[in-house]
């Protein structure tokens, strides 16, 4: 049963925002269990204080607006068009790496085909009455058409959109694309200066909870060095190599004559005991970039490393989140 001092988490309640967001905070060690697809609570024993409840992308953003639920992911595509104006929603983390689309204004391909049209200006123009758009997204598209100076009104559509300019009632459709292939599916095309938002998932909170309720804070801090940390460390790997030198002295001077593993701020070095008693022999750790990995190894083979282990790393921890700095500046 949610009470007053449970601290909140709303996740999406499906789709493919709901398959990347249990999948991430999988891989950052905060596995939600939710015992029935069908309810709308789950547990995150790795955080017992924090309660979650799974909810439309949309109406998440409304309920960490309005202070019921305390912190959400999901998409900025919502964040933006339902964050209203009040300042009271909070953007923790604006890139978690997951659920990435763009809402964009698309018309028919054949229309284009044949017009050579393919900007938003020129088709605004070739038309003798303003322009007619379909949308999910009123706030976000009306904007957009306004910086543009573009006559415009808009049809509310709950349905699908994209057979509005087919079946007449609409001449453009304004919708979140991630693939394309929707769009090739309906013979529509995406204008070239049609987008209106990009959009991925995204972590918020509830400004005025986390200024009143210390417990609040003190999980906001946690998950967000839970991500952060995560974040930091999947594109990061530990490589561990033998060794021979003089001293560890020696063998760090060698690695820093190097440019792709020097580690986070030097490397790690320990002596080895060697059954046949021969000296001098050193083990190795530094932290590699994934992308340098190729680069790194060639590197300690160079340098005379051997034996080299490759491992993935699950945190990399700092002393504190860089992000959590920026939600205390953003509060004071």
């Amino acid at each position: 049963m949610l009470t007053q001092q449970n601290v909140r988490l709303s996740l999406p309640s499906k789709g493919r925002l709901e398959t990347g967001a249990l999948d991430f905070l999988s891989a950052a060690g905060l596995q939600v269990f939710k015992p029935n697809p069908r309810q709308y609570l789950g547990d995150l024993p790795a955080l017992p204080d924090l309660r979650i409840i799974f909810q439309r992308p949309g109406d998440i953003v409304v309920s960490v607006r309005q202070g019921s639920i305390d912190f959400g992911i999901t998409g900025l595509d919502m964040i933006e068009e339902k964050r209203g104006d009040n300042g009271d929603i909070l953007i923790l983390h604006d890139a978690l790496g997951f659920g990435s689309c763009a809402l964009t204004l698309a018309v028919p391909e054949t229309w284009t085909t044949v017009t050579d049209i393919a900007s938003l200006k020129e088709f605004a123009a070739s038309l003798k009455t303003p322009l007619r758009v379909a949308t999910k997204f009123p706030v976000l598209t009306e904007r957009f058409l306004n910086q543009h100076n573009i006559a415009h009104s808009l049809i509310a559509a709950e349905g699908t959109l994209e057979s509005a300019p087919t079946i007449g009632y609409a001449d453009m459709i304004s919708d979140l694309v991630s693939s394309g292939q929707t769009l090739i599916d309906n013979r529509l095309r995406p204008l070239t200066d049609g987008v209106i938002q990009r959009s991925q998932a995204v972590l918020i909170a509830n400004r005025k909870a986390l200024q009143s309720r210390p417990e609040v804070l003190e999980m906001a801090r946690r998950l967000l060095e839970y991500i952060e940390a995560h974040m930091r460390a999947k594109d990061n790997l530990m490589v561990i190599a033998n060794m021979r030198g003089e001293s560890a002295e020696a063998i760090t001077k060698k690695i820093f004559t190097q440019t792709n593993v020097g580690g986070l701020q030097g490397p790690t070095i320990s002596p080895i005991g060697v059954r046949d008693g021969e000296p001098n022999w050193y083990s190795i750790t530094v932290v590699v970039r994934r992308d340098h990995l190729p680069q790194a190894i060639s590197e300690l083979r160079l340098i005379g490393g051997s034996g080299i282990i490759v491992s993935p790393i699950i945190y990399i921890f700092e002393e504190e989140p860089p992000r959590y700095k920026a939600m205390l500046n953003a509060l004071a």
